[in-house]
C-alpha cells in the first residue's frame, strides 16, 4: 500500500508541474523525492516520508510556490493521509523567524494565521527531521549554499539536536560541520 501511496503522491505532484518547477539542485520533484529517501534512510516512519515527499505543496516560508492552495488540502490528504498531510500543513505553515529559535520551549508561530501555540512533541520531532532533511538535501547539492548557510544551519540543527533521530543528527554532522 505504501509504494502505490507513493506512487500516486508522485503522480499527484507532476499533474501540479513539480517536475518541471526550478529549485536548488533540479527540479521541485527532484528534491521532494530526495529528501523522502533521505527521511527512509533515517528510518522516519510512512507518514513523515509522505510528508518529505509532499512538503513543499503549500509553499513554505523559504520557498513560496504552492504546488495548492490551502483550501484544497483535503485533495492532498486523499492521495497521502490525514496524518502525512497534516505534516506538511505544519511544516508549511512554519513562521521561520518566530518558530527555529522556539520550537524546543515549544513555541511555535502558524504564518497562515498569526497564532502561537505549542504542538505536541510528536509534530516538533517531525518538524524538526524533515527540516533537517530538506536543508541538507540543499547543503548536499551546492557547496556555495553550504558555505553561506552552514554555520547558521549547524547552529539550527544543534538547537533541534533533543526532537532529531540519532541517524539525523550524525548526517547533520557528516555535512555542516567543518573541522
Amino acid at each position: 500500500m505504501q509504494a502505490t501511496t507513493t506512487d500516486e503522491a508522485r503522480a499527484l505532484l507532476r499533474r501540479l508541474g513539480a517536475d518541471r518547477t526550478p529549485h536548488p539542485g533540479g527540479t521541485l520533484l527532484a528534491h521532494l523525492e530526495r529528501v523522502r529517501i533521505q527521511l527512509a534512510l533515517w528510518d522516519a516512519r510512512p507518514a513523515l516520508r509522505l510528508a518529505g515527499l509532499c512538503h513543499a505543496f503549500y509553499g513554505t516560508d523559504g520557498f513560496p510556490t504552492a504546488l495548492l492552495p490551502l483550501d484544497r488540502r483535503t485533495e492532498l490528504a486523499s492521495v497521502i493521509g490525514p496524518d502525512a498531510e497534516a505534516i506538511v500543513h505544519f511544516y508549511a505553515s512554519c513562521d521561520r523567524e518566530a518558530t527555529y529559535p522556539r520550537l524546543l520551549e515549544p513555541r511555535f508561530r502558524d504564518r497562515f494565521t498569526g497564532r502561537t501555540y505549542a504542538p505536541d512533541l510528536v509534530l516538533r520531532r517531525d518538524f524538526a527531521e524533515l527540516t533537517a532533511a530538506n536543508e541538507l538535501d540543499l547543503a548536499r547539492r551546492d557547496p556555495a549554499f553550504r558555505e553561506r548557510w552552514g554555520p547558521e544551519l549547524l547552529a539550527l540543527l544543534t538547537r533541534f539536536r533533543p526532537l532529531l533521530s540519532q541517524l539525523a543528527w550524525r548526517d547533520t554532522l557528516t555535512v555542516l560541520h567543518t573541522p
